[in-house]
């Protein structure tokens, strides 16, 4: 089972926002099978533009920071096929067109779950669901990754 991780849990993790969302992402990034972690490419843009832009950092610390989750985890490229299904899924649902980005390259990557607390927790749109991490009790999917 692989799982897609949204811009916000990394952000977290970076410590932008919330001092104690970061400790529980860490550790569930620390928690979860690498190379059953993928992170789509819009995920990697979004976090340098919120590393810049919210937590005040400079563009150069910021890539350094993105170049290394990109290190740390495989990624899921964005195709054309990927923002052609991002606009049918934005027009369908009325979601944002990047945040149907990042949920149609884990739909291409087969992921089953999408950490994010941005997206509705328990939607399901082609065989992925969207939990949110921070949220208790956590999707039973979830819990068996983690092994807890």
């Amino acid at each position: 089972m692989t799982v897609a991780l949204d811009t916000n849990v990394l952000a977290y993790a970076e410590g932008v926002n919330d001092t104690g969302k970061k400790a529980v992402a860490l550790t569930l990034l620390h928690a979860l099978p690498p190379e059953s972690t993928l992170i789509p490419v819009q995920s990697l843009g979004e976090l340098f533009s919120v590393l810049v832009r919210k937590a005040g950092r400079s563009k150069a610390r910021a890539q350094r920071a993105v170049l290394t989750w990109g290190d740390a985890f495989p990624l899921i490229e964005t195709s054309r096929e990927v923002v052609l299904m991002a606009m049918n899924l934005a027009a369908d649902r009325q979601l944002g067109v990047w945040d149907s980005v990042i949920l149609a390259a884990a739909a291409d990557a087969h992921c089953r779950l999408l950490l994010s607390e941005d997206l509705q927790d328990g939607f399901t749109w082609s065989g992925v669901t969207v939990t949110n991490p921070f949220s208790e009790p956590r999707h039973p999917l979830l819990n068996a990754m983690l092994r807890v």
